[in-house]
């Protein structure tokens, strides 16, 4: 399902894993696919399929995003542990940005305005559990994909496909 947000998500400030400020802006205008990690979860293999995206898709426009989130309580402690689980296990060449907090009055502020987007099944709110996928077109809409959803679903890859250039 598709919603149109008023804000402009691509200026809206996060911080890399070196600590540095940055926007989805400086990550190009193509589509997004912006999703909440954990290394220590069941749905981890899901790493490679989004590393697969981003291989297949990167160079036509694709961005993979992947924000560590321990809300969960399934997260590595230190970013040196999460992108060398990342680098190692899954060989991620994808952006991990920094660890945030996804749901409640400290939510990222990315993550507080993707949240208003639905899902398939017309709901909004809360991020339910690591590796929910917003996927974010050049045109502004945001789709958004639950956990168990994986990111190699048709509905996901028809998205990037049709957004993409050729």
């Amino acid at each position: 399902m598709s919603d149109t947000t008023e804000t402009d998500l691509r200026s809206i400030p996060f911080t890399t894993a070196e600590g540095t400020d940055s926007t989805l802006a400086d990550y190009g205008d193509g589509v997004f696919l912006i999703v909440n990690v954990a290394s220590r979860c069941g749905l981890a293999p899901q790493y490679e399929q989004l590393e697969e995206l981003q291989r297949t898709y990167g160079d036509r426009g694709l961005q993979v995003l992947g924000f560590p989130c321990n809300q969960f309580l399934q997260e590595l402690g230190s970013m040196d542990e999460i992108l060398e689980y990342c680098s190692t296990t899954w060989g991620i060449s994808f952006p991990i940005l920094d660890k945030i907090k996804v749901n409640g009055a400290n939510a990222a502020p990315l993550y507080k305005a993707l949240k208003k987007a639905k899902d398939a099944e017309g709901k909004r709110g809360p991020v339910i559990w690591n590796f929910e996928k917003f996927l974010l077109t050049p045109a502004g809409e945001v789709h958004r994909f639950r956990p168990t959803v994986k990111p190699d679903d048709a509905a996901i890859v028809g998205l990037i496909e049709r957004n993409l250039s050729a």
